[in-house]
């Protein structure tokens, strides 16, 4: 779907890539985005920069809250119409800590915010999308959430739920013969500040602008689905075909990917 002349809604949408592509839309020409961010200081500064760009609002939201969503999404209709594009970026990652050294209330904010959320808001903008029969849904996940990962087993394992989920919405639209779009995103880490610390032997940290861009392509093409970098696509593949022990050596020890967050430190608190 292009963006020109669209609505839009970006949760995380005042950092990281959620905060480059919301003024990637309006440099696209959209109609009006709205950003939904739960940082103060984060919305203040977004709305500064991006202004000048288009036609830019904010909302101070906490996706965790199933009534804020739903409260915020009727707002966001009331002042801006129809909403056209819906681009989750809103996550966490705590710790990288193993699992029997996690607390509760890291397995409750991690899954609550990083796959639950993303169900909120989609619930939201998809009974309006598929009364309308047109519309589009983008879920930026992670490689995580095709690949077990060390010392991120929680964030992993919300992430497995949000691809899913995402892909799971799209065949039912699909088996519905709605023209209503989801787009399922999962990158590599990238260098926005979320992940400092990681340490990637092979594959190179993700640049932000380039990834934002990848998938507003990704949006613009209505892609099913977008691994970033591309090879991702075959990871799912790679463990079909290799005995678990192989597959564990091959990423594990050859690409080094089982140790990415042994220095993770993340992203400082404000």
């Amino acid at each position: 779907m292009k963006l020109h002349g669209k609505n839009l809604i970006v949760t995380g949408g005042a950092s990281g890539i959620g905060r480059i592509m919301a003024r990637m839309a309006l440099q696209k020409g959209a109609k009006c985005v709205a950003i939904w961010d739960i940082s103060d200081k984060n919305i203040a500064d977004t709305m500064a920069e991006h202004q000048s760009y288009g036609n830019i609002r904010a909302y101070k939201v906490d996706v965790s809250s199933s009534q804020m969503v739903a409260d915020t999404y009727a707002q966001v209709l009331h002042d801006i119409g129809q909403v056209d594009i819906v681009i989750q970026c809103a996550g966490i990652v705590t710790s990288n800590n193993t699992f029997n050294n996690n607390t509760i209330d890291e397995i409750d904010r991690t899954m609550t915010i990083n796959a639950i959320a993303p169900m909120y808001v989609g619930l939201c903008a998809l009974k309006d999308m598929v009364e309308r029969d047109n519309g589009h849904v983008v879920t930026v996940t992670s490689a995580a959430g095709m690949l077990s990962m060390p010392k991120m087993s929680i964030y992993a394992a919300s992430k497995w739920s949000a691809i899913g989920w995402s892909d799971s919405v799209r065949l039912e639209l699909k088996r519905m013969k709605s023209h209503v779009r989801v787009t399922t995103v999962a990158p590599y880490f990238i260098n926005t500040g979320m992940f400092d610390g990681v340490r990637s032997k092979v594959f190179p940290i993700l640049d932000p602008e380039k990834t934002a861009a990848k998938i507003i392509k990704a949006v613009e093409k209505n892609k099913d689905f977008a691994g970033i970098p591309f090879s991702f696509h075959f990871i799912r593949l790679m463990e079909g075909m290799l005995p678990q022990a192989v597959f564990d050596w091959f990423y594990g020890d050859v690409f080094g990917i089982y140790n990415v967050m042994d220095h993770f430190t993340g992203r400082k608190k404000q």
